[in-house]
């Protein structure tokens, strides 16, 4: 969780200081949001290779060895004098980074079985926003009191953290044990080749995309349209993280109950889309109901997380899992790498309400394509 945490606050953290960024770069607000996700893109292009080597050499070294590679990129980020030196040390550091997103999933599913995975999985994943949250309060006020390079200096800082944390605490997995109570189909292909992993995976980026899209903009918005000062819109993205962090929680726990991890991906998913629409036609609203929700969208788009992880793991079966996160963390970063430049051009060339609106759509279709995997009336 540690390890996790520290990359998840390069990657969720940072939106907390795009005013500042778009500031100190002179930035448009689609080129913002190309460079928050700049460390995505770093993270797409290794995430399958650090999935499939956790599978040979285990994740105690893969995670120690990249999380160091990453602090480094950030020390070098925090030195940065244009936009494009800043984005190529994220992209770096991104590209390190990725190992604890395709490894620390790995040794969770191994170290417990069916029918607490969900609940395990969804601890992990908790860490996330959590990591996101922490650094989301945080970096706003290091930025205010030295500048950019501070923030990301701290960041670097944790990620350090993450390293050790790694090296000294993981214990290797042992096989990871067949999940036969669950309703998810058994693999009937290596996991490049499964067409049941390829269409749960781009059932969940679509709710990655919605997702992606509240949490890189909330603040922002709330800062520019609403007038809300930098440090109350980044506890309000803050709020969004703790949320979601719970809420990964008990769509884990959810999902072992019912023995299903399917069911509860396809309702989150139709729940988010609801809510996000209701989000968009209450941006004309006071602050208190537009604010609350948008941070009520952004809970419910992020509790599936850890469900759809547990899904992946065991339609791969035990010896694969590795390589099956691999594939879908890469999708879904596809989708985590896409969705902030979109929204960005989307808000540009449209509206706020429309924007979020058309996000909502992204969930409904997650909800469609994840249907043909459900049990008949699931």
């Amino acid at each position: 969780m540690t390890a996790q945490a520290s990359i998840s606050a390069l990657q969720l953290g940072l939106p907390a200081v795009a005013p500042q960024l778009r500031d100190e770069y002179s930035l448009s607000l689609a080129a913002t949001g190309a460079l928050l996700a700049a460390s995505t893109v770093g993270i797409i292009v290794t995430l399958l290779a650090w999935g499939a080597l956790a599978d040979r050499i285990g994740e105690r070294a893969v995670i120690g060895i990249g999380l160091t590679g990453a602090a480094l990129a950030l020390a070098l980020a925090s030195r940065a004098g244009s936009a494009e030196a800043l984005g190529a040390c994220l992209v770096a550091a991104g590209a390190f980074g990725s190992s604890a997103n395709a490894a620390s999933g790995r040794a969770v599913v191994a170290w417990f079985d069916a029918s607490q995975r969900g609940f395990a999985l969804g601890l992990r994943h908790m860490s996330t926003p959590l990591g996101g949250a922490l650094a989301a309060v945080t970096l706003p006020f290091i930025a205010d009191r030295g500048d950019v390079g501070d923030a990301l200096l701290a960041l670097s800082g944790a990620l350090l953290v993450g390293a050790l944390a790694a090296a000294i605490g993981l214990r290797r997995a042992g096989p990871a044990a067949p999940a036969a109570h669950l309703d998810e189909p058994p693999p009937t292909a290596g996991p490049l080749r499964d067409p049941a992993i390829w269409r749960l995976s781009l059932g969940t980026a679509s709710v990655v995309l919605a997702q992606l899209s509240l949490l890189s903009f909330t603040a922002l918005y709330l800062h520019e349209e609403r007038g809300w000062s930098v440090g109350a819109a980044a506890l309000a993205l803050g709020a969004v993280q703790i949320g979601g962090a719970v809420s990964r929680v008990a769509a884990g726990i959810w999902s072992d109950r019912v023995g299903s991890r399917i069911r509860p991906l396809r309702l989150l998913a139709l729940s988010g889309a609801i809510t996000l629409a209701l989000a968009a036609a209450l941006l004309g609203a006071p602050d208190a109901p537009a604010a609350a929700a948008l941070i009520a969208a952004g809970v419910i788009t992020m509790a599936g997380n850890g469900v759809s992880f547990a899904a992946a793991a065991e339609m791969a079966g035990p010896e694969r899992v590795g390589t099956a996160l691999g594939l879908q963390n890469t999708i879904l970063f596809v989708a985590v790498a896409v969705a902030p430049p979109a929204f960005g051009a989307a808000v540009g060339l449209t509206s706020w309400p429309a924007a979020f609106g058309l996000a909502a759509l992204c969930p409904l279709m997650g909800w469609l394509v994840l249907r043909p995997l459900a049990r008949p009336g699931a």
